[in-house]
């Protein structure tokens, strides 16, 4: 009934006096981790720099410290804070008190020129920022571009022009100032910029309640506990480090700081600390793999190692096995905060040859706890592809823990969302068992003759060969087949080999159309997170005229 003189619809008893307040409801964010670490864990040390240690009530307050100071000087809500700097304890602080000052953290690549820094604190409208001092030269130079002043905070002793020193900063800050935290858990929370091959960085942008969820959801996957000691070899920048610098002190453990990945100070930090867990791009394995004897310190533990990425050669996980690491591959982005899916080992795994238990260990695996759906989608329909592990379609995502979308770029945000999933560009086939499996990104495939050819499976192959470390396969343009495999390959050092061994080597372990028709060799080119730039390949398979085998 309704209208004048209506009988108010009475309530649900399941809503009626059940509402939200403060006690039973309070906005997400992964600043409340680190309360929590300070009042539970406060004595246990969180942070392991060089000889420097920190404890979790030395780091909470070092944060309230920071928080406060930024708020003196100026910084408001939703105003940008970026940082330029490696895997320092800075940078762990900027994770945790920019987000109590409700402000907005931008890590930026420290290996970028200085045009492209300078775009990003232009694009995202940068109030201060944070540079250590290996990056000072850099910060010069993309400041003197951007041509307007902001707040820079001068860390680990760089000299940079009208800054105020980061010790110095802190001093000004109260350590007992207690944030607000954020109003909507949906507030904006971090602003990170993909590294695009053309046109202008896109800026992901992140929640507070994403961000809360992706820490736990790392947390529970990778085992994670007050115990747990992680090595820092993934730049903190690249998807604040996966969300990592959350994820441990949620778990209550100890971050070790990394500046240069290097095999030898990886080895010896592992033995001298007893690292339980580090993440890498697959050239770190192969870098940690490939390590000659006398860098390897030994360890008598066993290394939890997640990777991201094109999945790592079998001769790696190999290698990576005998030396004392359990590798467990991953799956994601910058839209959905790092890893979104891991490959979930089976028990009858372990009764399967090698060969058959490294490629169901190279799959990208089933979602995290904390995404809402992963499927494999036709591109056209976005309807699921059957989990038959053959039928190709594309990796597609959705939940809390895919990004809010790009800034200033509503065109790219609804052509990566607006289909109610966000769009990967990865493809991919459907076990199963859930897991999916990576094919190749729709960009990599090679048609020759009609046919498809992964990059990644002939890759497998070429990385099989004992004189090679790394292999990246690209599409050569062809005046009779239309395009055609370009193998170039970087030697293990000290090694050699000629084309037409590759090539035989390839013959005998290859369909004959899947074979390369041309094998380059020497150094690849390499993006700030060690990911193999094909984009650069494929423009010499296109331009220049090597020697075809």
């Amino acid at each position: 009934m309704t209208g004048p003189g209506a009988i108010p619809a009475r309530a649900h008893p399941f809503e009626d006096g059940l509402g939200r307040g403060p006690a039973n409801h309070v906005a997400l964010t992964p600043a409340s981790f680190l309360a929590r670490a300070a009042a539970a864990l406060g004595e246990n040390v969180a942070v392991i720099d060089g000889e420097r240690r920190l404890t979790y009530a030395a780091l909470h307050a070092r944060c309230r410290r920071l928080a406060s100071a930024l708020a003196a000087r100026g910084i408001e809500r939703l105003d940008t804070v970026a940082i330029l700097a490696g895997n320092t304890p800075e940078m762990i602080e900027a994770h945790f008190a920019v987000p109590m000052r409700g402000a907005v953290l931008n890590p930026l690549n420290t290996r970028l020129d200085p045009a492209t820094i300078a775009f990003s604190l232009d694009h995202g409208e940068a109030k201060a920022l944070i540079v250590d001092a290996d990056c000072a030269a850099l910060a010069g130079q993309a400041l003197a571009r951007l041509g307007r002043d902001l707040l820079v905070v001068a860390a680990g002793g760089a000299a940079l022009p009208g800054a105020v020193a980061y010790e110095d900063l802190l001093a000004e800050g109260d350590p007992d100032h207690v944030p607000a935290g954020p109003a909507d858990e949906w507030q904006s929370l971090c602003l990170l910029y993909t590294s695009g091959t053309t046109g202008d960085p896109k800026g992901a942008v992140y929640s507070h309640r994403g961000a809360y969820l992706q820490a736990l959801g790392n947390a529970l996957a990778f085992g994670l506990t007050p115990d747990s000691v992680y090595l820092w070899t993934l730049p903190m920048f690249h998807c604040n480090g996966w969300s990592y610098p959350w994820a441990i002190v949620a778990a209550g453990g100890t971050q070790v700081c990394l500046r240069k990945v290097e095999p030898a100070a990886i080895f010896r930090l592992i033995a001298a600390h007893g690292v339980t867990h580090l993440c890498g791009a697959p050239i770190v394995l192969s870098m940690i793999a490939n390590a000659p004897p006398e860098e390897r310190t030994p360890f008598a533990h066993t290394v939890r190692c997640a990777t991201g990425g094109a999945a790592p050669p079998s001769t790696v996980l190999r290698s990576m096995e005998e030396l004392g690491f359990r590798v467990t591959h991953l799956y994601g982005a910058t839209e959905s905060y790092g890893p979104a899916t891991m490959c979930l080992a089976q028990p009858d795994w372990t009764e399967l040859p090698a060969e058959q238990r490294y490629a169901r260990m190279a799959r990208q695996g089933a979602g995290l706890a904390t995404l809402e759906a992963v499927r494999v989608a036709d591109p056209a329909s976005l309807e699921p592809v059957p989990q038959d592990g053959v039928t190709v379609g594309e990796i597609c995502l959705r939940g809390n823990t895919v990004m809010k979308g790009y800034l200033k770029n509503p065109a790219a945000t609804e052509a990566a969302l607006g289909d109610g999933w966000y769009r990967s560009g990865d493809l991919a086939v459907w076990h199963a068992d859930g897991a999916v499996e990576i094919k190749d990104r729709a960009k990599d495939i090679i048609i020759s003759g009609g046919e498809n050819i992964s990059s990644l499976e002939v890759e497998e192959v070429l990385t099989q060969h004992p004189a090679v470390m790394l292999a990246a396969v690209v599409a050569k343009p062809d005046p009779t087949w239309g395009e055609s495999p370009c193998a170039f390959l970087e030697l293990k050092p000290g090694a050699a080999a000629t084309a037409p061994e590759i090539l035989d080597f390839c013959r005998a372990r290859l369909a004959r159309f899947k074979v390369p028709r041309t094998v380059l060799f020497g150094p690849l080119p390499k993006t700030s997170t060690g990911k193999i730039q094909k984009f650069v390949l494929r423009e010499r398979a296109r331009g220049d005229d090597p020697t075809s085998a």
